[in-house]
């Protein structure tokens, strides 16, 4: 296709959207607010934004610089600057199949927890009735409603990985309906993502305002937000605490997928995507700090609520045990009256050793819930427990949907648009080509919607990305500044923008990034081979919980795949590249001998 005649944005604030709707998704939700929780609260902000400073923001720039110069997508990009570098922007379109594979299954548990919100009890209140009406489902009461809701009634999981069965109907026709939505919003290409971005990019901030609002109203939300401000500064000296803010704000930006090159590839030629950069970097990371204080008043409620429920339960304990008066026992002086029996009462107090629970609010606030369980089980336990609970539930459904929607735009992009620049390719119609591909992943995708579809979900999520992202980024920024060249790359942005880019820059982009990336890169290798028999959590019905579980011999050689799949794109390709141009030399000889000798 010719480069001139390439689509683009209808202005810069479409772009500028589209990249928005990309960076901030569901990370920004369940991941950072995690890390702040683990990592010492409010002292956690100082190493992530130092990370966005040396790694975050330079390695945005790069990519969207090489996007717009090149104005292809990855495999064009990289190819134009080496052909041996072509396996770079390949080894990003796997990554971003893998990612497209398994995310739009999250979209379409946010779909089923959606159409179950208009009810008139959520179906994750309250435990279901067992098949003799004699009380509740069993499982249910080992864990808890909205345990049993997300592992039973969504995923239907099986004990393991091991164990299969047949396609869950319900999950199968939500991820038809997320994959036939993302389709209607690249349709067209970038005419159709431009416009859908104002919606996906804006809905979200919308929402966290509304939930923000009722967050800080809700009883106990306090607590949760005095956890989250309050740094414990021991942190600084855990190097863990440094290693998850950098590959934090790594994979919050969506460095490596390809998708901000192939998003700048239809800038006009003289965009300024520097202070575009700096802009989106700079409200990705607001909008995690920003969700983070609207999830720790969510973490307090829901911690405040359970802490004064133990206490409860507790009150009527001592109660019964001890034959007190009704009302001489409140919440409030539970912790006194536990203290005054345990001195006046010593022997029948220790009777009850095994049966009085330890209520503890810091304990509650300590307990620290990702991915997954944030999302489906934590928010949905304290979104039960407000008033309207459905309006609440509704709304941070539809949320999630936006975030990942959002996301899906760039993931799917980031296939869609390198494979478009081979002629092929570029024959076919976008209608066409944007379904094959859509037709494609959903086909491959019903796996996640199988019993033991959420530990290949787990699989794919641990490891289908992270190494090779590293490794991506890791050799662009190495190739632009030493086989590229600085210098040459610093003509190519003064051509673009009309000014050089500033010492900052050179100086993260030739030595503080790729010495970060590459300490990353041993630090992730290192902790893969330590770590022993890669492990994940199976549902145990009889307990009740998740246990600790060795993946299977398939498991693991189907995870060294998911490892070295992208990474050997590169390679491969390089190999393959000097092969051809090895044959063409000899083809060349030969027939200049032939010419010698008819000569």
């Amino acid at each position: 296709m010719d480069k001139d005649a390439r689509p683009s944005w209808d202005n810069p604030m479409q772009f500028v959207m589209a990249c928005v709707s990309y960076a901030v998704g569901l990370g920004n939700v369940w991941r950072f607010p995690y890390l702040c929780q683990m990592h010492g609260g409010g002292g956690f902000l100082i190493p992530y934004l130092l990370m966005l400073l040396v790694e975050g923001l330079p390695l945005f720039y790069l990519e969207l610089a090489i996007g717009q110069k090149m104005r292809l997508g990855s495999i064009g990009a990289w190819t134009a600057i080496s052909p041996y570098l072509g396996g770079l922007g390949l080894a990003s379109v796997v990554a971003s199949l893998y990612l497209c594979l398994y995310y739009n299954i999250i979209n379409a548990w946010s779909f089923w927890y959606l159409f179950h919100s208009f009810q008139s009890v959520l179906p994750w209140a309250d435990c279901p009735i067992n098949y003799n009406r004699t009380g509740p489902i069993e499982e249910c009461e080992r864990a808890t409603p909205t345990q049993y809701f997300f592992y039973r009634e969504t995923l239907d999981i099986s004990p393991s990985i091991e164990e299969n069965g047949g396609i869950h109907t319900g999950q199968a026709l939500c991820l038809v309906l997320a994959w036939m939505i993302t389709y209607l919003f690249i349709v067209r290409g970038v005419k159709s993502t431009g416009k859908v971005v104002y919606f996906t990019a804006t809905f979200p901030y919308v929402v966290l305002f509304i939930y923000l609002i009722r967050g800080v109203t809700l009883h106990g939300a306090i607590n949760g937000i005095k956890y989250m401000f309050t740094p414990k500064m021991e942190q600084l000296a855990n190097p863990t605490t440094w290693i998850n803010a950098a590959t934090q704000i790594f994979f919050s930006l969506g460095l490596g997928f390809g998708s901000l090159i192939a998003f700048a590839s239809y800038n006009q030629y003289n965009n300024n995507f520097e202070r575009q950069a700096i802009v989106v970097a700079l409200i990705n990371s607001g909008t995690s700090i920003f969700a983070s204080i609207v999830t720790f008043a969510i973490y307090g409620f829901k911690a405040t609520v359970n802490y004064e429920n133990c206490l409860e339960r507790t009150r009527i304990l001592l109660l019964n045990t001890f034959s007190l008066a009704e009302d001489s026992i409140t919440i409030h002086t539970t912790v006194e009256w536990i203290e005054k029996l345990n001195t006046t009462h010593p022997l029948q107090f220790a009777e009850l050793a095994n049966t009085l629970e330890n209520c503890d609010l810091e304990s509650e606030l300590d307990t620290a819930v990702e991915g997954t369980g944030l999302a489906f089980i934590v928010y949905s336990e304290a979104i039960k427990n407000m008033p309207l609970s459905q309006l609440w539930s509704v709304l941070y459904f539809v949320m999630l949907l936006m975030l990942g929607l959002g996301s899906m735009l760039g993931n799917v992009t980031a296939i869609i648009t390198p494979l478009r620049d081979f002629k092929v390719v570029s024959r076919m119609s976008n209608e066409f080509f944007n379904g094959l591909v859509c037709l494609f992943c959903l086909l491959l995708g019903l796996g996640f919607t199988t019993p033991s579809g959420n530990y290949w979900f787990t699989m794919f999520n641990d490891y289908g990305a992270t190494f090779s992202l590293l490794f991506i980024v890791f050799i662009e920024v190495t190739t632009v500044s030493y086989i590229y060249g600085i210098k040459r790359f610093e003509k190519d942005i003064e051509d673009m923008l009309g000014h050089r880019p500033s010492w900052y820059w050179k100086i993260m982009w030739a030595g503080t990034s790729p010495l970060l990336l590459f300490a990353l890169f041993i630090f992730y290798i290192i902790n893969y081979i330590q770590g022993g028999t890669p492990t994940y959590q199976a549902w145990n019905k009889e307990l009740g919980k998740s246990v600790v579980t060795d993946y299977p011999v398939f498991g693991q050689i189907f995870i060294g795949l998911l490892l070295v799949s992208s990474v050997s794109c590169l390679p491969l390709t390089a190999l393959y590249v000097y092969c051809r141009k090895g044959k063409r030399g000899v083809h060349r000889k030969t027939q200049r001998t032939v010419h010698t000798v008819s000569a």
